[in-house]
């Protein structure tokens, strides 16, 4: 007999839905049940971690719900299940004995021929047999805004179905994403999320052959408002990095003129107003819509794929009075000292270099 928790468990019957890790002595405990379930105590321990089969704790589905091991125990209209194992108020023949491995315990909704509609569960109402349960796609549990950055909801499948690869492991593939270097990125499990402002949620995949996908992830309603503080936005200046930038500066800062945003010539490039809807990528005008280290854009000329707009001042520069219009060419300010931090040199010293 084995205890912890407070669940006592015959090994016999010991199936693996969880295991805590002993980082002393490096090994493994492992669980047949999880932190959900009915007589499970808890206590912060920092010597364990804790790793749960998600298929048994998550209350969202991916596709059919097939693999679904949640505990809601309802139906849609708010009926409570029978127990699979009871035949009482309806006969039945889904039988725990019947369909091993399908987990069908307690009055769990389950789904165990994998039907259309999801999980559902014969009905303690004697009118109603049986009945879908309310069970979410985990695809729109947690619904995305703007392209997705500041999704934290609980996809872990791409939009082909592949399971994702998780975030602190480098197999099947090595990549750089990892949390430790993205501390503000999310990067928990094996979430889909958008760690380097692409088009929309994605993952590392646990195929050989695919590297990344994309994740489909329901887009929230335009009235939903996103749930990190969004850039703030200028139009003279720029903040941060800018990318709440919505002025209209359309060169970059040698002169040479952006490329239209939708525009595909010179340069080839998927940052298209239909991709990033929420960047306001209008006209040539520079934007950040990638979390660079200033607005830039796509240049005009064959020869210079994209080119910073430099010549943007900054709003949160020391001495910010000393501000200039256009490209500078009037300005009679102090300031001596660059963008990066670097001490200006006497004009005098080297005005044979700008001749």
């Amino acid at each position: 007999m084995v205890t912890i928790y407070g669940l006592t468990t015959h090994l016999s019957y010991f199936l693996h839905r969880a295991f805590a890790f002993d980082k002393v002595v490096k090994r493994c405990h492992w669980l047949s049940f999880t932190s959900l379930e009915n007589g499970v105590r808890s206590k912060q321990d920092n010597t364990f971690d804790l790793y749960e089969n998600k298929d048994y704790v998550r209350n969202c589905i991916i596709g059919k719900g097939a693999a679904y091991k949640g505990t809601i125990s309802v139906t849609k209209s708010g009926v409570r299940c029978q127990a699979w194992n009871s035949t009482i108020p309806h006969e039945h023949s889904f039988l725990p004995s019947s369909y091993r491995g399908k987990d069908l315990r307690e009055n769990y909704c389950r789904n165990p021929r994998g039907e259309e509609g999801g999980p559902w569960c014969f009905t303690s109402n004697p009118k109603i047999r049986h009945e879908v349960c309310d069970v979410p796609l985990c695809s729109e549990v947690e619904c995305m805004t703007c392209n997705g950055e500041s999704y934290r909801g609980p996809m872990d499948r791409t939009e082909t179905g592949k399971e994702c690869q998780r975030w602190d492991l480098q197999r099947p593939h090595r990549h750089s994403h990892r949390p430790e270097r993205h501390p503000d990125k999310g990067l928990d499990d094996n979430y889909c999320r958008n760690p380097d402002h692409k088009p929309r949620p994605w993952c590392y995949t646990l195929d050989p052959n695919t590297i990344w996908e994309f994740c489909a992830i329901k887009r929230c309603a335009q009235n939903v408002v996103p749930n990190v503080t969004a850039a703030v936005e200028t139009t003279e200046c720029f903040e941060g990095q800018g990318e709440g930038y919505r002025g209209t500066v359309n060169t970059i800062w040698n002169r040479i003129e952006c490329q239209r945003w939708d525009s595909q010539s010179p340069h080839q490039h998927q940052f298209t107003p239909e991709n990033y809807k929420c960047k306001d990528l209008r006209e040539n005008y520079c934007r950040n819509p990638d979390g660079a280290e200033a607005p830039w854009c796509f240049t005009t000329s064959p020869n210079t794929r994209i080119g910073y707009c430099y010549q943007i001042p900054k709003c949160d520069l020391p001495g910010r009075q000393d501000c200039y219009r256009g490209n500078g060419t009037n300005y009679m300010g102090n300031l001596a000292q660059t963008r990066f931090g670097l001490t200006c040199s006497m004009w005098d010293e080297n005005i044979q270099d700008l001749m």
